[in-house]
């Protein structure tokens, strides 16, 4: 009876996170999704991406002024001489003043204007992106604070009731020896086991410390006590891998913010391109004043002209600055390839750890109670001398060991969960969180396009393997194989036993005397 009930202690002890009670599971998520809110409101590299958004918003406006009237006023104070020829007197000194106002309209040049407010559009949408793809990182990253915070803390509790296992059996056998019923290099193997038992919650708590102490840099606060681990951001995950690399492909903010660079780019090189055409701009001024440009009794003067300029030549800089810029926009090309395939890599990777986790769990969990059902019959056999101390130790460590890879699968079967929907931009939605300053223009017109990355298409990485019902048959195949060998080995052993017996008694037989 002891036995079964120490074997159905070890498996609600295993278990006790997946059956926690669905209030403890529902403040665990709404204490998650607060870390993550105060990390988003309190982290650096969000509110930098932030203010990067809003410079760039602020440039856009500055470039648009090119394309708008300019009214310019200005006055002046002075003196001038003019020297004259077969003139009395020969020369003459005017006080002039005057004030006045151009206004100046840009008419055309070659586009320039429009494409440099067009790159920084593009410009302020890639920091707009940027600033959304920090905010789900920072998300990610707080998240996995609080889980490696959940995680440490219940490898330590494994770690303490691992030590008082070990206190118990090392108090046990050094009560037998000063009994003198116990034998004192049992007493050694007890002493040496517990002080690795306390090793291994001294190093528990020096990693529950660590991970706290990142808790504390991305969050911004202490955890709570008491936190429940929950079940998990585990809605909108789609079934198929494929289908997860498409939605991170596609709606990837790190992806977008290379291809508005990438755009950014073209019109940069379209912009360099305006400055070989004719600048047209129209200008109309007024002024008035004493003495105008010198002229003795000038008093007022108006008028508008139209100015045109073109660059006949520049020692082929303009030539040579858009073949950079060219190259140029070929590396940006490159670069939203190269985001799209990391993208694509980090969402493969994350949709298979869910899958490997999920089957692990079950592995796990049958190991772990498996090895405490033989760690409690070890121990019922080691009473009654029919099992060595060591035994018992060793199963010991084998239930600590199989306990603390269950554990670390389940966090780790959130982070996967977490990182996936990193990976399709799902994560502070699935959180109900929004980022700290949204842009809908953007979100819900944007669109790839033309400019969508190229070679990048969804795929199953997924290696071959064997299956575990063919590995099964493999294994019996092996073990009737093994079989019919013994069976021909006994077979041919038997007939030179008999072989052998049989020239050993000719040879007696031959060896004997006569018979009279």
């Amino acid at each position: 009876m002891r036995k079964h009930l120490s074997t159905l202690s070890a498996s609600l002890l295993l278990v006790f996170p997946l059956l926690w009670p669905a209030g403890a599971r529902a403040q665990g998520a709404e204490a998650l999704k607060g870390a993550v809110q105060r990390a988003l409101a309190s982290s650096p590299d969000v509110s930098a991406r932030l203010n990067a958004l809003r410079a760039a918003g602020f440039e856009t406006e500055a470039a648009r002024g090119a394309l708008r009237p300019q009214v310019d006023a200005d006055a002046t104070l002075g003196i001038s001489r003019d020297s004259y020829a077969n003139r009395t007197p020969a020369g003459e000194s005017v006080t002039q003043g005057s004030a006045g106002v151009t206004l100046r309209q840009l008419l055309w040049d070659g586009q320039a204007s429009r494409s440099e407010v067009g790159r920084l559009d593009a410009l302020r949408a890639s920091r707009y992106f940027e600033y959304i793809d920090a905010s789900e990182q920072t998300a990610l990253e707080a998240a996995r604070a609080w889980y490696d915070v959940l995680r440490f803390r219940r490898l330590v509790v494994l770690a303490e009731d691992n030590y008082v296992q070990h206190r118990l059996a090392n108090d046990q056998i050094t009560s037998r020896v000063k009994a003198g019923v116990g034998r004192r290099v049992d007493l050694e193997q007890a002493a040496a086991r517990l002080a690795l038992a306390q090793s291994n919650l001294g190093t528990e708590v020096a990693n529950l410390h660590d991970v706290t102490a990142r808790y504390l840099r991305v969050v911004g606060d202490a955890p709570p006590d008491g936190a429940a681990l929950d079940a998990g951001v585990t809605a909108g995950v789609p079934f198929r891998g494929e289908e997860v690399q498409t939605r991170a492909a596609q709606r990837s903010p790190a992806v977008a913010a290379a291809i508005e660079n990438l755009r950014a780019a073209r019109m940069q090189v379209r912009a360099q391109q305006g400055a070989d055409q004719p600048r047209a701009e129209v200008r109309a001024f007024s002024r008035a004043g004493h003495n105008l440009g010198g002229a003795t009794d000038r008093r007022f003067e108006m008028g508008a002209e139209l100015v045109v300029n073109l660059n006949l030549l520049n020692g082929g800089t303009h030539k040579a600055r858009v073949q950079q810029l060219g190259s140029l926009l070929a590396q940006a090309a490159d670069q939203r390839d190269r985001a799209c395939r990391d993208v694509r890599q980090t969402a493969a990777i994350a949709f298979n750890d869910i899958q490997k986790l999920k089957e692990q769990l079950k592995s796990l969990l049958n190991n772990t109670d498996a090895i405490a059902r033989a760690r409690d019959a070890y121990r019922q056999q080691f009473e009654i001398g029919q099992r060595s101390l060591l035994d018992l130790l060793n199963a010991e460590n084998e239930v600590y060991t199989a306990k603390r890879a269950y554990a670390n699968a389940e966090v780790d079967l959130r982070l996967a969960y977490l990182r996936t929907q990193a990976a399709m931009h799902n994560l502070t939605a699935s959180l109900d969180l929004m980022p700290l300053e949204a842009s809908g223009a953007i979100d819900s017109a944007w669109a790839a396009g033309q400019d969508a990355a190229i070679g990048c298409t969804a795929a199953d990485p997924s290696p071959k393997v064997t299956p575990i019902n063919e590995l099964d048959a493999r294994a019996q195949t092996l073990a009737q194989a093994q079989t019919a060998a013994r069976a021909v080995a006994e077979a041919k052993a038997a007939a030179e036993a008999k072989a052998l017996a049989d020239a050993a008694a000719k040879t007696v037989a031959a060896a004997a005397p006569p018979k009279h």
